[in-house]
């Protein structure tokens, strides 16, 4: 009898371990396959373009660029192949949320309260996406940042819209999994809020790395708030909300104002 508690003992503990084992490798293969594969490979451009002659500011980084110059139709269905493949991920981080009999719902990514993610959403773009434009603008002067050109699309009838689907990419992809599953699965793990918090943020400045060290510092403060409010509210639904107001803006703004005004830089 005493032999077999002992027993029981020893596979709740080995259970205890292998879920933890598990959910690290989750955490590993989901990020091997987006975000964490992305910020290697901005290092790997960064690394590039601190070796190619000339200063950071006279090279161009370009976030939504033409992939068939020359061949609308050809270059929107490429546009359209890369926005849906980038969100495969996040479809992974719903169903193995689903797999937890939680789903989703559970980090805030749902339609249950438009209204006030949208509203929060709003302030959050506006308080973020002026200091950020001249925190940009400042670094890149300084010479520690890429000119950044959100935008090199051809003048074409769909060239708004896949800029404003672009936008809203980015903010799925990234809200859901660096800022709900991420801290999610760190908390599971055992993880502090502080290091959790530091994880997130250092996760979100190294794939935007490309852009230059102010792209990567700028991104990384903006982890640091969107991770607190996060917290405070409890949905990502605001924090998509904002992120994809931020990129719409910036993408549509540039495609607008591009050799219309001077205090613009472009590539």
């Amino acid at each position: 009898m005493e032999v077999r508690v002992h027993t029981e003992s020893y596979r709740a503990e080995d259970a205890a371990g292998l879920a933890r084992r598990t959910l690290r490798s989750e955490v590993l293969l989901v990020l091997a396959l987006s975000l964490g594969a992305s910020g290697v490979a901005a290092l790997i451009s960064f690394v590039g373009s601190l070796t190619k002659p000339g200063s950071l500011k006279d090279q161009a980084a370009t976030l939504v660029g033409s992939q068939a110059p020359g061949r609308p139709w050809l270059d929107l269905a490429w546009q359209l192949f890369g926005i849906a493949t980038a969100l495969v991920p996040v479809a992974l981080v719903a169903h193995l949320l689903a797999r937890e009999r939680v789903g989703i719902r559970s980090i805030g990514f749902d339609l249950t309260e438009p209204r006030r993610d949208l509203g929060r959403g709003t302030l959050v773009a506006a308080a973020v996406g002026g200091t950020g434009l001249l925190f940009y603008l400042g670094v890149r002067a300084a010479g520690f940042n890429l000119t950044v050109v959100p935008e090199s699309l051809p003048d074409v009838w769909w060239k708004i819209p896949v800029l404003i689907a672009s936008a809203v990419q980015n903010a799925v992809l990234e809200e859901v999994i660096v800022v709900g599953y991420l801290l999610r699965r760190l908390g599971q793990l055992g993880w502090s809020p502080a290091s959790a918090l530091a994880a997130s943020a250092v996760l979100r400045g190294s794939y935007h790395l490309y852009q230059g060290v102010g792209g990567m510092v700028g991104n990384m403060v903006m982890g640091v708030l969107f991770v607190l409010l996060y917290r405070r509210w409890g949905r990502v639904g605001p924090l998509v909300a904002a992120h994809a107001l931020i990129d719409t803006v910036a993408f549509v703004g540039y495609a607008l104002l591009e050799g219309r005004v001077g205090w613009l830089p472009t590539g």
